[in-house]
């Protein structure tokens, strides 16, 4: 058919054809994809490092912070939590060998999913560890714990292991032809089971939980089962659909999410006295809670003009990002700012935990190319450390999700 026959065929489609069409197409993209890998695997590196560098900084102080030493007692503690059903293992015993269990294993969960080990199970256990030390000390943090928070949940539902993870690797090798038998998986499917079959008999979870974790664990297990013996079958398939529509709706939650928590910051400042008057930038560089390097916030401060266009420009940087995600290249100028933004929080109000977890927020927006980019530069740094390539141009093989169903050992 010649070009002239498809403007004429597509002339004669109705709108509301043209409508069904997009629709089937759309539906059909959500479904048959995880959409954004490059994104979400950065999103849960981001939080993972920022959390597990958090723990290992607050390693001395962990018993002064969330421990038996806490002013927050265990006591005062069980008392909010009876009447929130607040998610905590830190309540399920107040002795000392306890905590320092919890605390190590939120430690270990937070590095193995920042390397993307099993990511589907230490997701889980990743959201248990934050969970379980935020919700035993309620007063503890800097704003940065609070979405750190909420992300440790939306990442429950992505598949946020499907490139830069050991999982990937571990399928990649698996497409090559030597899939190998998975051991760890069903192992740590029936520990798993097992702890929760302990803490159900013992009542130890809300029911809310208990529903939540229990449905995760049989999902897990068909999951497997579905691609262990029939790899290619409706059963898989529907599995895969089902996963692909959760993580694009968790991905998007966790869009809408950075955007809300940025309308809602710069919509509040807007109604400050400091900041309507430009001066809001410069009584934090003056205080000594927010002033490691009490010169270098005297040289900022020195020049008004200066604070006041920093002032001025972080509010309208936060309100005006929600309105520009859908255009391109506005959204990654804004990016940059707000990325420079947090950096310079970071260092001058001595604040990089916070700055660490909104920098990871807002990675969930950089664009798939760029990223490509950093992951292709950080594959040829590791080749030319180990010395494993001969010649120093060489293309690296990029980690990339597959097209095809992924193999049933990195479903757990």
């Amino acid at each position: 058919m010649s070009g002239f026959q498809h403007e004429a065929a597509a002339r004669r489609t109705s709108p509301g054809q043209r409508v069904t069409e997009a629709l089937r197409a759309g539906i059909e993209r959500v479904t048959a994809s995880a959409l954004g890998p490059y994104q979400s695997a950065v999103v849960r590196i981001g939080f993972s490092a920022t959390w597990l560098l958090f723990l290992l900084r607050e390693f001395p102080h962990r018993r002064e912070m969330y421990g038996p030493d806490a002013p927050w007692s265990w006591g005062m503690a069980q008392q909010l939590i009876s009447n929130n059903d607040a998610l905590t293992a830190l309540m399920w015993s107040d002795g000392q060998v306890w905590f320092e269990c919890v605390y190590v294993a939120a430690i270990l969960a937070a590095a193995l999913l920042l390397l993307g080990w099993r990511t589907r199970t230490m997701s889980v256990l990743f959201m248990i560890g934050v969970l379980s030390l935020q919700n035993r000390s309620v007063f503890m943090g800097d704003g940065g714990d609070n979405v750190i928070h909420l992300m440790s949940i939306y990442l429950v539902f992505t598949r946020c292991g499907q490139v830069w993870s050991l999982d990937a690797r571990r399928a990649a090798r698996a497409r090559e032809g030597a899939p190998g038998v998975d051991r760890t998986g069903p192992v740590l499917w029936w520990a798993i089971g097992l702890a929760l079959s302990a803490l159900t008999f013992l009542g130890k979870l809300h029911l809310d939980w208990l529903i939540l974790f229990w449905g995760l664990w049989l999902v897990h297990g068909m999951w497997w089962f579905a691609g262990h013996r029939h790899p290619r079958g409706g059963a898989r398939r529907m599995y895969d659909v089902v996963a692909n529509v959760t993580h694009n709706a968790a991905l998007l939650i966790i869009m809408v999410e950075a955007c809300l928590i940025y309308a809602t910051a710069g919509w509040y400042k807007i109604q400050g006295g400091r900041w309507q008057d430009g001066t809001a930038v410069y009584y934090p560089l003056h205080l000594d809670y927010f002033s490691p390097w009490p010169a270098l916030g005297d040289l900022l401060s020195a020049f008004g003009p200066m604070v006041m266009l920093v002032t001025y420009g972080t509010v309208a940087v936060q309100v005006a990002f929600p309105f520009t995600v859908f255009n391109r290249r506005v959204k990654n100028v804004l990016l940059v700012a707000m990325i420079t933004e947090h950096l310079f929080i970071a260092v001058v109000l001595g604040l990089p935990f916070f700055s660490l977890a909104m920098i990871a927020a807002d990675a969930v927006f950089l664009p798939t190319s760029f990223l490509r980019w950093i992951g292709g530069r950080a594959a040829r740094a590791r080749e030319r450390v180990r010395g494993a390539r001969a010649d120093g141009d060489a293309p690296v093989p990029e980690q990339r999700p597959a097209d095809d169903v992924e193999p049933a050992a990195v479903r757990t």
